[in-house]
């Protein structure tokens, strides 16, 4: 849609019932097996994506001010190194932090169309809301699609800079990690496309484990949410505040777990799917990796994926790291 003429439409390309499905889907294979397992994306009701932002402003949790940092210090150096004529944000939720790229890319010269994509109407709509009186020149297109299934439907044409940022690359286990890079990496085929990449580094547990375990317990009940959907949507009986929240920082594996934890045995009851799920005392379910990067093998990955890094910038305290690579 062209957000820029006032109209409210939004490019569709899920189903109307495509969260519905997914959701249930998700829950018959993680909760069927052991260890048990939902993925983060069901936090994000409106409770959950409101929890989420009082957790951006937590002073323990430090990935979203440190990105935010690397973008208003090098976003010029960014867009310069690889100008832009469309730039398309993955996951893009309320696009906040997405004014300091469009700046630099629309200084750089070259910029016309930013495209949203997210799976939230109302994100994309908050987004619409935010931008359009910042940028009246630009071209605002709002895309309702799965970029971890979708990518074939969003834009080929003209030079292009894919987004992906906040660190949401770390909720990907390694193998799926490289699925997506590479899917991108097709996206960008033929033009000199590039794709902005943010990434949490590793970094002391005793500054990861507190970013993901807050004194305020916000992050809990963010956690908890994800029972309250289950709940919700698909008639669930969890005792919501029966599981304990954890975060586990692996240190084999370089990431963060969030975890919930039941507090004694429970049979729980999901009618949506027909499910009876039973848990003993002790026993967690894993809601969510977030991974932690080393810069090189941020380079490692993109390389085996058919990019070559452009440029790599982090914050002032080597927090965070956003890695710009060309299609090669």
């Amino acid at each position: 849609m062209s957000i820029s003429s006032g109209r409210s439409d939004i490019i569709h390309h899920l189903p109307p019932d495509h969260l519905e499905r997914s959701l249930r889907s998700d829950v018959l294979a993680g909760l069927s097996t052991s260890p048990k397992t939902l993925p983060p994306k069901w936090f994000y009701d409106k409770l959950g994506s409101e929890l989420f932002e009082r957790i951006t402003g937590l002073p323990e949790y430090y990935p979203t001010r440190a990105e935010r940092e690397v973008l208003e210090l090098f976003a010029g150096e960014m867009a310069a190194a690889c100008p832009a004529e469309t730039l398309i944000e993955l996951g893009s939720g309320s696009s906040r932090k997405t004014p300091l790229l469009l700046d630099a890319l629309g200084q750089a010269g070259h910029l016309r169309r930013y495209v949203a994509v997210d799976v939230s109407d109302s994100a994309l709509l908050e987004a619409r809301n935010e931008l359009a009186p910042q940028f009246p020149g630009l071209n605002l297109d709002a895309v309702a699609a799965d970029f971890e299934t979708q990518l074939h439907v969003l834009p080929r044409e003209g030079r292009r800079m894919v987004a992906f940022l906040g660190g949401t690359i770390g909720n990907f286990e390694p193998t799926a990690r490289a699925r997506f890079l590479s899917g991108v990496r097709e996206l960008l085929e033929g033009d000199g496309g590039s794709l902005l990449l943010g990434t949490d580094l590793v970094k002391s547990p005793a500054v990861l484990v507190p970013a993901y375990a807050d004194a305020d317990g916000v992050t809990a009940d963010f956690n908890r949410n994800v029972l309250r959907v289950l709940n919700t949507q698909l008639g669930g009986d969890f005792d919501v505040m029966a599981f304990e929240h954890v975060a586990v920082w692996m240190p084999q594996e370089e990431w963060i777990e969030m975890r919930l934890r039941a507090s004694r045995p429970m049979l729980v009851r999901l009618p949506g799917v027909g499910l009876e799920v039973s848990f003993h005392e002790g026993e967690e379910l894993r809601t969510e990796i977030s991974a932690k990067f080393r810069l090189e093998g941020v380079v490692n990955e993109l390389e085996s994926a058919g990019f070559s890094v452009a440029g790599q910038w982090t914050d002032r305290q080597g927090r965070f790291a956003m890695t710009l690579a060309q299609a090669s």
